[in-house]
């Protein structure tokens, strides 16, 4: 089995958390949005309806579609079930959140991954703490890794031993201060490969080696603005090369895309992306991509 390894070849197998199961009711979400730090309290029937037409755009894609199951453990950033774990193409490595509310997560995930039958091939452990999204596969043998406030050096140093064997290259990427410490700045904040050779990305937020690295490889770069940015406009998953999902609204990014010969699909992502600053990539956890 040839596990995922890529941002953007064909995804195959995909795991993912249905907002009834982490956003629980419009009551719960009234009780909890503020302690996860959401920008407004999201509607909990619109979030529903958000998010099967995210699930219909991925049910044509995708052969096989994994629902993570509700747990008293988690909270509503569970809805975002890329971040505790990262796929490799020998199996999953369990993360640990950067986010403290996040944490338990990992042990669930874990569950869940061993009733599948899907290997684990490490845990961070320690001082240890990584979101996935701070991981980024630039093609089968280049790892990029973002250090920022959800990543740090001790998490590095294990991701780097763990890989060792599958990665020809390891590239830190040193990640800004922004908006602080509260909020969530990842690296697959300002970067989404949708190919071999094309990323969306926002430079204003890239250092600079990282973004000449990108060009030197051939990577064609797409820009986003500043306002398509904040409307989480850079953050677009491949379902295929050059085919992709991005929340709607981002109506200059999905254009450049269409002209650099992509495929785009639109979910209204008010509820379920937005207000909690979690995009299509965030929904998902790719597990088989080939």
């Amino acid at each position: 089995m040839a596990y995922s390894n890529s941002m953007f070849k064909k995804m195959k197998h995909v795991i993912v958390k249905h907002p009834k199961d982490a956003f629980i009711s419009q009551e719960h979400l009234s009780n909890e949005w503020k302690t996860f730090n959401y920008i407004e309290e999201p509607d909990y029937k619109e979030a529903i309806q958000e998010y099967e037409q995210f699930l219909s755009i991925l049910k044509e894609h995708v052969e096989q579609i994994d629902f993570l199951p509700a747990s008293n453990k988690t909270g509503l950033d569970s809805l975002y079930a890329h971040d505790p774990v990262k796929f490799t193409n020998e199996g999953a490595i369990i993360l640990k959140s950067g986010k403290a509310l996040r944490q338990p997560e990992a042990e669930v995930f874990q569950k869940f991954l061993e009733e599948k039958n899907i290997p684990v091939i490490g845990r961070l452990s320690g001082g240890a703490v990584s979101d996935g999204g701070d991981i980024v596969w630039l093609d089968d043998r280049t790892l990029a890794v973002g250090r920022g406030y959800r990543t740090n050096d001790e998490a590095i140093r294990q991701l780097r031993a763990m890989t060792e064997g599958m990665v020809d290259e390891f590239i830190v990427v040193q990640l800004p201060h922004d908006q602080g410490e509260e909020e969530c700045l990842h690296l697959m904040s300002f970067i989404s490969m949708v190919d071999k050779d094309l990323a969306v990305v926002h430079s204003r937020l890239m250092p600079v080696f990282f973004r000449q690295l990108l060009i030197e490889r051939g990577i064609q770069l797409i820009e986003v603005s500043k306002e398509e940015y904040d409307n989480l406009g850079c953050n677009v998953l491949a379902l295929a090369p050059r085919v992709c999902v991005i929340s709607a609204g981002n109506e200059e990014t999905k254009r450049k895309l269409e002209e650099a010969g992509a495929t785009v699909y639109e979910y209204k992502g008010t509820e379920i992306s937005y207000k909690g600053t979690g995009g299509p990539t965030c929904l998902t956890s790719p597990v088989v991509r080939v």
